[in-house]
C-alpha cells in the first residue's frame, strides 16, 4: 500500500460529467442522475484499501444522515482490476450489498473519470454545491488506520453543514485526504 495524498481539485471547478456502470443496479448513471439540488458528494473508494475499510462505516453513517437533508452521494472505484481483482464490478456489487450502500457504487473502467476529477487516492472526497461547483475536496477527518485519531467524519460533516447553510467552506480548513494510491493501469 502506497500512502498518497489527494491532489486537491481547484475550488470552483464544475463537477466533471460521467456515464458509468452502477454495479448494484447494472445501469449506466451520469452526474445528472445522481446529483441533488442542495449538494453532491463524489467519493473515490475501492474494496481493498485499508484506509477505505477504516472509514467506510462512518461514510455510510454520514450518507444516511445527509441524504435526508438533500445531499446526494456517489462512490466511484477506478482501480486497475487486472492487478486488483477484488476491486472489480462483481466484488463491488457484493460489498455494496453487504454494507447496504444507500448510494450508487460506480465502476470507472477506463479511469478517465478519476483523471477528470484529479483523484489520487482512496478515499478521496469531493463536495459540490447546488451548481455542481467544487466547494470542498479532501479528507473525511484526521483518522487513519494507524494514527489513533478518533473517526468522526468532522471535516466532511463541516463541509456538508456549510453547504446546507449556504456558507463558504474555508479553503484553509481543507486538508488533503490520505489513502492508498489509485491503482493506475500500466
Amino acid at each position: 500500500m502506497a500512502s498518497t495524498y489527494s491532489t486537491m481539485l481547484p475550488l470552483g471547478t464544475k463537477a466533471p460529467d460521467f456515464k458509468l456502470l452502477d454495479t448494484v443496479s447494472d445501469k449506466l448513471l451520469s452526474l445528472s442522475n445522481v446529483k441533488a439540488e442542495k449538494g453532491t458528494v463524489v467519493m473515490f473508494i475501492c474494496n481493498h484499501c485499508p484506509y477505505v475499510i477504516h472509514v467506510l462505516d462512518e461514510v455510510l453513517a454520514i450518507a444516511g444522515e445527509y441524504q435526508s437533508k438533500g445531499i446526494s452521494f456517489v462512490a466511484i472505484s477506478s482501480n486497475d482490476v487486472v492487478n486488483y481483482p477484488e476491486d472489480g464490478p462483481e466484488q463491488m456489487k457484493i460489498k455494496a450489498k453487504e454494507k447496504a450502500f444507500s448510494f450508487p457504487y460506480l465502476y470507472d473502467e477506463t479511469q478517465e473519470i478519476a483523471k477528470a476529477y484529479q483523484a489520487a487516492c482512496t478515499p478521496d472526497f469531493y463536495v459540490f454545491d447546488s451548481e455542481v461547483k467544487c466547494v470542498y475536496r479532501g479528507r473525511l477527518d484526521a483518522s487513519t488506520p494507524r494514527n489513533g485519531q478518533p473517526l468522526t467524519g468532522k471535516d466532511l460533516r463541516n463541509a456538508l453543514d456549510a453547504v446546507l447553510l449556504g456558507d463558504t467552506v474555508k479553503e484553509d480548513e481543507q486538508m488533503p485526504s490520505l489513502g492508498c494510491n489509485i491503482k493506475w493501469k500500466s
